[in-house]
């Protein structure tokens, strides 16, 4: 990893989120970014809802600085720090079996979730070419907000259980 790049080429390849990042050398941080930024408007795409697109402009301001602050700082600065996934995922993610285990039922219900909105958008659209005009009216328009409803319904029920989690979590450190 060489200090010394171009400080044009660096202003451009900050421009694209995590671009700047892999053009200095950290691979890891600018992939876990570039990840990030793509993974989000897919996700707003395939659910048809543009509310999280207000992280877009987070992580892209994040990443343009972050890589100003890489350039700025000096040799020995920069030879200090260690490429490392972006939010630190790398320690999240080592242990893959533990993760999958205490997680299992939530990355089966996003799975059963994904499924499921995938085989509605494609069955919702035959059963609007079958109906009469009206009929099909009524089920298409259903058809694009029912994976909404269903997102939002789930974001409620995460929340809930996070609120509940740290009450149980408070009341054992109180008790103890």
């Amino acid at each position: 990893m060489t200090k010394q790049k171009n400080g044009f080429w660096t202003f451009i390849f900050s421009l694209i989120p995590g671009a700047g990042e892999m053009y200095m050398g950290f691979m890891k941080q600018g992939i876990s970014i570039m990840t990030l930024f793509w993974l989000l408007i897919a996700l707003c795409s395939f659910f048809n809802t543009g509310v999280f697109l207000f992280g877009l402009p987070l992580l892209w301001f994040y990443s343009f600085f972050n890589v100003h602050n890489l350039k700025s700082l000096s040799e020995e600065e920069f030879y200090s720090i260690t490429d490392d996934y972006a939010f630190h995922l790398e320690a999240f993610i080592a242990d893959k079996k533990g993760l999958v285990k205490k997680y299992h039922s939530i990355i089966g219900g996003v799975l059963l979730f994904s499924g499921l909105t995938i085989l509605w958008n494609n069955s919702y659209e035959f059963i609007y070419y079958i109906l009469p005009d009206y009929f099909g009216s009524i089920v298409y328009r259903i058809g694009n907000m029912v994976p909404q409803f269903v997102l939002g319904i789930g974001i409620i029920l995460f929340g809930i259980s996070m609120i509940r989690g740290k009450k149980k979590e408070l009341e054992e450190n109180e008790n103890a």
